[in-house]
C-alpha cells in the first residue's frame, strides 16, 4: 500500500484543490489529514473515492481519511488529555481499516510526556493487527514503544515559524513492513506530506524436517521389534 499523511494547516494552508492535485499526482491508496477543515468534504467531487472526516469537538478542523477504495467507517479513540485549563480539547485518533491492517491517523499533543502517553493508549488499540501509527506527533526526539519500528522519513518535514525544523509528520508500524519512506516538497503548507510503501510482513513458516529411518538401522530394528509386540497383542 501507498500511503501518504499531510497536516493540511487548517484554513490558511492546503486547500481542497491542493489535495486532489496531490492525489492525482501521487495516486495513493489511503491518504490521511490532519487539520482537515469541512472544505475538503468536496474532495471526492474533485478526485473521486472515498472521504471520512472527523471533525474535533469546539474547532473547525479535525482528522480525515481518503482511498480510492471502499472504506468501512474510521472508529474514533479517544486519547488521554491534559487536565491544564485552557489546553485543547480532547484530542481523538481517527481508526482506518483496511483488509487486516489498521492504520490510526494522529495529530498529537505538543507536551511530550503527554504525546507519549497517547501514543501507548493507541498501540494498546491496535493490538491483534498489522497496525501503523501515522500523522503529526508533535514529538522531539526518538520514540521507543515495544513491538514498532519508526520507519517514516528521517528528515524535517516541519519549520516551526520558518524558521526551526522539526521532524513532527512520522510513521511507527508493528507486523507491517516499509519498502520506502520520503517526504515530498513543502506546498500550501507548512507541513511536507510524507510518503509510506507498507506490506504485511509475511510470518516465516518454519521448515518441517522429516527423518528416514533405514529398516535395518538399529534404531530401525528395535521400532520393527516393537511394532511385531504390538500386532502380537491385538
Amino acid at each position: 500500500m501507498k500511503v501518504i499523511s499531510w497536516n493540511l494547516l487548517r484554513r490558511t494552508g492546503a486547500a481542497v484543490r491542493h489535495v486532489a492535485a496531490l492525489i492525482d499526482h501521487e495516486r495513493p491508496d489511503l491518504l490521511l489529514m490532519q487539520e482537515a477543515t469541512n472544505e475538503m468534504e468536496a474532495l471526492p467531487s474533485l478526485a473521486g473515492g472515498h472521504f471520512h472526516r472527523l471533525p474535533w469537538a469546539s474547532r473547525i478542523h479535525g482528522l480525515a481519511a481518503w482511498s480510492p477504495h471502499p472504506l468501512a467507517v474510521p472508529r474514533s479513540l479517544p486519547l488521554p488529555a491534559s487536565r491544564l485549563p485552557g489546553r485543547l480539547p480532547r484530542r481523538v485518533s481517527q481508526i482506518v481499516q483496511v483488509d487486516d491492517m489498521l492504520f490510526a491517523n494522529v495529530h498529537l499533543s505538543h507536551g511530550q510526556l503527554l504525546n507519549r502517553r497517547q501514543l501507548a493508549r493507541i498501540a494498546m488499540a491496535l493490538q491483534g493487527h498489522p497496525a501503523a501509527i501515522i500523522g503529526d506527533y508533535n514529538a522531539v526526539g526518538p520514540i521507543v514503544m515495544s513491538g514498532f519500528k519508526d520507519v517514516g522519513p528521517r528528515l524535517a518535514t516541519h519549520f516551526a515559524s520558518n524558521v526551526v525544523p522539526f521532524r513532527l509528520d512520522r510513521c511507527l508500524v508493528r507486523g507491517l513492513r516499509c519498502t520506502e519512506a520520503h517526504a515530498l516538497e513543502f506546498g500550501p503548507s507548512d507541513h511536507r506530506p510524507i510518503v509510506l510503501h507498507l506490506e504485511a510482513e509475511l510470518a516465516s513458516a518454519r521448515p518441517v524436517r522429516l527423518r528416514i529411518i533405514a529398516p535395518d538401522s538399529a534404531f530401525g530394528k528395535r521400532i520393527a521389534r516393537i511394532r511385531s509386540r504390538f500386532q502380537a497383542s491385538r
